[in-house]
C-alpha cells in the first residue's frame, strides 16, 4: 500500500492502475540497455575467480528489476578465499539491502549494503581458520547506473564517449598509497621492505607480519585486521550513450596502463575486446602471474545513440565536437536522459573506518522480529545486545555513540580490530 502522497496523487491524476502499469513497462523498455559482455583469462597459479550474472532481480519473479554483477577476485597464498568470495559475497550484499525498497531507494543503500557484505564475507571466511586472501572489484550494473566496490589492486576502468577513461577503484598498494600506511601504522602494523642478508631492503613496501603488498583484502588473517575488508565504493550514472567497462586483475594492470587498455580494444566487441586487452598485457610484460579480463558494454536501446569510436589519437577539439554532436541525438530521444559524454557520479567514499561508513542514521532500526538487527551481519539483535558502530571508535567524528546503526559482539569485536584497539582474535600457529 502506498504512502498517503502517492494516494493522493494517484486520485488527484484519475489514472487508471492498468494504464499507469502499463506506462511504466513501456518507460523501461525504452529506457534500459542492453549488457554485452566477454571475458578472457591466463592462468599462471591458478589463484583467478571471477563471477558474470545477468540475470539478478531486486524484486523476485519481477523482469523489469533485473540489474548485472561482475567481479573478479585474486587470490593469493592459495584459492580458498578468493573461491569463498565469489561464492558468497553477492548474497551478503543483497542479505544487507532492507526490503521493499524502489529503484531509486535500492541504489541509494546499495553503497553501505556493499560495506556490510564485504566485512561480513571477510568474518566468515576468517572464521573457518584459513589464511587464503584474496582481493575482489566487485560491478553491479542496474540500467545506466554502475556501483563499483573494490578492495586490493584489481581495477575497473569506464571507457566513457569521447575517449574520456576514468578508473571507478582505488589500489590499495602500500607502494603507492600514502594514507593506506599512515592508517596501517596507526592501527599496529608495520609497513617496510623485505630485508636480506646485510639487511639491504629489496621489493615493494609491505605490511609486517605477513608481508602482504597491500592494505585491503578479503581473508589474510595471518596478516592482521588492520588489513582490512572495507571497500573503496565509486557509483556513477552514465549518459545515453552508455560505456564500456574493463575490469581485470594485476596481471593485466602492471603490464599496461588504464589508458593502453582501452585504446587497445576500442571497435571491438565485448568478447573479442577482453581477448585483445589479454594480448596486449602478455605482450607486454609475458604471463608473469595470473591473468584475468572483463569487459562489460552498456549499449543505449536506439541504435541511433550508439557511441562514436573516438580518433586513434585523443585529440580535445575533436572529443568536444563529438560530445555535441551525440548530446542532439539523445535530446531527441529523452529530455530527461543525462547529458551525452558527461558521467554524473552519484557516490564516491574510501574511507576504512566502519563508523563513517554504515553512516549514522537509524535505518537498522526493529526488524519484523521487533529486534534490531546488526548492521554487518543482520543477525536478529534484542535491544539490550545492540552496540553502536559509534561508540568508543578513537577514528569517528560521531559525538553520539548510542546512535545506530549497531553491531553485534561478534562484529564490535571485528570493529574494534580493524581499528587496531585490540589485537586480531584469531591466530595462526
Amino acid at each position: 500500500m502506498g504512502s498517503r502522497e502517492e494516494r493522493h496523487r494517484f486520485d488527484h491524476d484519475l489514472v487508471p492502475l492498468a494504464a499507469l502499469i502499463s506506462r511504466e513497462l513501456r518507460n523501461e523498455k525504452m529506457e534500459k540497455p542492453t549488457v554485452r559482455y566477454g571475458c578472457a583469462a591466463q592462468s599462471k597459479k591458478g589463484e583467478d575467480y571471477y563471477l558474470m550474472t545477468t540475470d539478478c532481480q531486486r524484486v523476485q519473479g519481477n523482469p523489469s528489476s533485473t540489474f548485472s554483477v561482475f567481479a573478479i577476485f585474486d587470490g593469493h597464498n592459495g584459492t580458498a578465499a578468493a573461491v569463498f568470495s565469489r561464492d558468497h559475497l553477492l548474497n551478503h550484499v543483497l542479505g544487507a539491502i532492507p526490503c521493499g525498497l524502489g529503484r531509486d531507494e535500492w541504489l541509494h543503500a546499495l553503497p553501505r549494503a556493499l560495506v556490510a557484505g564485504f566485512v561480513k564475507t571477510d568474518k566468515e571466511f576468517q572464521s573457518k581458520g584459513q589464511t587464503s586472501g584474496t582481493t575482489a572489484t566487485f560491478v553491479i550494473v542496474d540500467r545506466w547506473t554502475v556501483t563499483v566496490a573494490s578492495v586490493g589492486d584489481s581495477r575497473c576502468i569506464l571507457d566513457a564517449q569521447g575517449g574520456a577513461v576514468s578508473e571507478l577503484t582505488v589500489d590499495h598498494r602500500l607502494e603507492e598509497n600514502a594514507e593506506e600506511r599512515e592508517r596501517v601504522t596507526a592501527s599496529g602494523g608495520e609497513v617496510g621492505r623485505l630485508s636480506i642478508f646485510g639487511g639491504t631492503e629489496i621489493g615493494p613496501l609491505r605490511c609486517w607480519p605477513g608481508g602482504l603488498c597491500l592494505s585491503r583484502s578479503i581473508g589474510d588473517m595471518d596478516v592482521g585486521e588492520f588489513i582490512v575488508p572495507i571497500p573503496f565504493v565509486k557509483q556513477v550514472k552514465l549518459s545515453a550513450v552508455g560505456g564500456r567497462l574493463i575490469i581485470a586483475s594485476d596481471g593485466v594492470w602492471d603490464a599496461i596502463s588504464s589508458d593502453m587498455a582501452a585504446k587497445s580494444c576500442r571497435g571491438l566487441p565485448a568478447e573479442l575486446a577482453a581477448r585483445q586487452v589479454m594480448k596486449e598485457a602478455l605482450r607486454t610484460r609475458g604471463l608473469k602471474d595470473d591473468t584475468t579480463c572483463i569487459v562489460v558494454d552498456i549499449i543505449p536501446p536506439d541504435n541511433t545513440v550508439q557511441p562514436a569510436t573516438p580518433p586513434k589519437k585523443y585529440n580535445k577539439l575533436r572529443s568536444l565536437f563529438f560530445r555535441r554532436k551525440s548530446h542532439k541525438s539523445a535530446a531527441k530521444l529523452s529530455k530527461k536522459l543525462s547529458a551525452v559524454g558527461i558521467v554524473e557520479e552519484l557516490f564516491e567514499e574510501g574511507s576504512a573506518i566502519l563508523a563513517e561508513r554504515l553512516g549514522s542514521e537509524d535505518s537498522n532500526g526493529p526488524s519484523m522480529s521487533g529486534l534490531f538487527i546488526c548492521a554487518v551481519c543482520q543477525d536478529d539483535l534484542a535491544a539490550s545486545e545492540g552496540i553502536s558502530v559509534h561508540a568508543g571508535s578513537i577514528f569517528s567524528t560521531s559525538s553520539k555513540p548510542w546512535q545506530g546503526p549497531f553491531l553485534c559482539a561478534d562484529c564490535c569485536n571485528k570493529k574494534d580490530a580493524m581499528e587496531g584497539k585490540r589485537p586480531s582474535g584469531v591466530k595462526v600457529t
